[in-house]
């Protein structure tokens, strides 16, 4: 039988900053389209859902010299440009939800009840859970749900690296508080973390792998 996946991007186009400004954003490029790629490559199907169904946004910075995989997701059509809507999804027949990154989660994901509900839901059931980057602002949604579960994230190391002390939040410190054992890697390192049916990673460097450990969950 089929597997098939849920992947939920973000619907953010901005994220507020700390100093009040809006950080153009939205769902990162790599993380989409080769989480996307690998998944279809292995013969699963794939939807993809949004928070009220809205167009998704890639990040503008995640683009640059990325012509392949913006054209993979061009070819997507329909599909991307006009997703699911979160809140009319049923978990029924999916086999794992996946979440890839850009800071865009960072603004809707992280407090989306419908996302927390497929979240819990998905934990009851013990589906498979995938998280990559900044995807993983979409778990703490689902409150302390992932509390005592390993795995890792953009660390806080990385993110001063990227938006610096202008971060809003950090969202590994985040995740800790909430009672999740993060076990990171080195900045910029391919690290990805297995724990049961929760798969994650760290960063747009670990995207292959990440959902490649997905695909070994469901096949």
């Amino acid at each position: 039988m089929t597997k098939k996946i849920l992947l939920v991007l973000s619907g953010a186009d901005s994220l507020t900053l700390a100093d009040g400004s809006a950080h153009p954003t939205g769902y990162w490029v790599e993380e989409a389209a080769a989480s996307h790629r690998t998944f279809r490559a292995a013969g699963i199907e794939v939807d993809i859902a949004t928070p009220g169904g809205v167009t998704p946004t890639a990040d503008p910075g995640s683009k640059a010299d990325q012509d392949e995989l913006v054209a993979y997701l061009d070819s997507l059509g329909e599909e991307l440009t006009k997703p699911l809507d979160l809140a009319t999804v049923s978990l029924a027949g999916y086999d794992a939800i996946y979440l890839p990154g850009g800071h865009g989660p960072m603004t809707d994901l992280a407090t989306d009840k419908h996302l927390a509900a497929l979240l819990t839901e998905a934990l009851a059931q013990d589906k498979v859970i995938g998280a990559l980057c900044h995807g993983l602002a979409g778990l703490l949604s689902a409150g302390n749900a992932f509390a005592g579960r390993r795995l890792t994230v953009f660390t806080d190391a990385e993110e001063r690296q990227a938006l610096g002390e202008n971060t809003p939040w950090w969202v590994e410190s985040e995740l800790r508080e909430r009672g999740a054992v993060i076990e990171a890697g080195e900045p910029w390192s391919n690290t990805v973390v297995v724990d049961g049916k929760l798969v994650t990673g760290q960063n747009p460097q670990s995207t292959v792998d990440t959902a490649a450990a997905v695909v070994a969950k469901l096949v």
